[in-house]
């Protein structure tokens, strides 16, 4: 008996033992848990400070050049080509000719064309001899005057036919691209050469809407062209698209002499707009946007606090952006941590 009653007190005195533990371990850990919600309730973050900064107003525009003109010569009559005069990257003015087409047929409608016009004009001279003395009445004249002026149109229109029996280019320029070869046969609109007018190249390049209003038509440029980095151009701004594209961006075209042709159309090019041009503009750094710059969505920090604000971004300059409006010198913008910050929130600032 006196066993059972040890053995009680043994458990009894394990059983007290073990929730003393407990509660001291839920205790302590309550204790850690708040410490954990006190500290945590803050969000940490990166911040950086609004300032002015002077940057260089340069603005870069990357495109490839395009040739002045580039036109498709094509044949105007039917027939079998008999000669072809020019070969690629033959130099060529404007009005000479290119290729000869087979003319027998045409001259055979030039022919038929002309004696029927002869024969008209000995009717005409005959039917108005007679009517003189009353052989022929002045209906039989006049028709006989009316197939005359056909027999004569008809002789206009085979000649003109028969003169086009050349291939001829209206445009100076360098012959790119041969389609026909002797024994082609073409026919009107059949395409025959391409030629590209090299001597003036034109740099098609899209700027921005916070920079396109900076440009004006009959603004020189500089350029650069990446296979020639030693040298430099210069170019005219000769056309500014009046309506951008789905990305906010204006086409501008530059054009470029090009006299000893050393450019080539496909190249690639750079565009500086502004060049040694330098102004104080106030920045902040291109992380402090949510998404992308054209939202102008960031954090200001007031009072240990994230605070929503909407700016009004301008130019870019590499890691830092222009600010116009929603900011001043010296605010403290986040940049960093945003995915964890709502309007309101608590932070702490890590360095």
């Amino acid at each position: 008996m006196k066993r059972v009653i040890i053995t009680i007190v043994s458990i009894a005195a394990v059983l007290a033992g073990i929730v003393y533990l407990l509660n001291k371990n839920k205790k302590q850990n309550e204790e850690i848990t708040a410490a954990a919600a006190v500290t945590n309730e803050k969000v940490a973050v990166r911040v950086d400070t609004a300032r002015t900064q002077l940057v260089d107003l340069t603005y870069i525009a990357n495109g490839n050049f395009i040739p002045k003109q580039e036109v498709t010569v094509s044949a105007e009559t039917p027939g079998r080509v008999v000669k072809v005069l020019v070969s690629e990257g033959s130099r060529v003015s404007a009005g000479q000719t290119l290729a000869v087409v087979e003319a027998d047929k045409l001259n055979v409608n030039v022919a038929n064309a002309q004696a029927n016009y002869d024969n008209a004009l000995q009717n005409v001279q005959r039917f108005e001899s007679a009517f003189s003395t009353g052989g022929v009445t002045q209906q039989q004249l006049d028709q006989a005057k009316l197939q005359f002026e056909n027999a004569k149109n008809n002789l206009r229109s085979a000649k003109l036919t028969a003169g086009d029996v050349t291939i001829k280019t209206a445009v100076s320029g360098i012959i790119n691209s041969k389609k026909i070869e002797p024994g082609t046969y073409v026919n009107p609109g059949t395409p025959a050469f391409d030629i590209v007018n090299v001597s003036t190249l034109k740099l098609r390049v899209n700027v921005d809407e916070k920079n396109v209003a900076t440009l004006t038509v009959g603004q020189h440029v500089n350029l650069g062209v990446s296979v020639y980095p030693d040298k430099a151009y210069s170019g005219k701004i000769t056309f500014i698209a009046p309506k951008s594209d789905g990305s906010l961006n204006f086409p501008v075209e530059i054009e470029v002499a090009n006299p000893n042709n050393e450019l080539r159309a496909g190249m690639y090019g750079t565009a500086r707009f502004g060049d040694d041009v330098t102004a104080n503009v106030l920045v902040i750094p291109r992380t402090a946007f949510l998404g992308s710059v054209s939202d102008n969505k960031i954090f200001v920090v007031k009072n240990g606090k994230a605070v929503a604000a909407t700016v009004k971004s301008g130019r870019s300059f590499g890691d830092y952006i222009e600010v116009l409006e929603g900011v001043s010198v010296g605010d403290q913008v986040i940049i960093s941590g945003q995915i964890n910050v709502f309007d309101q929130a608590p932070i702490s600032i890590i360095k």
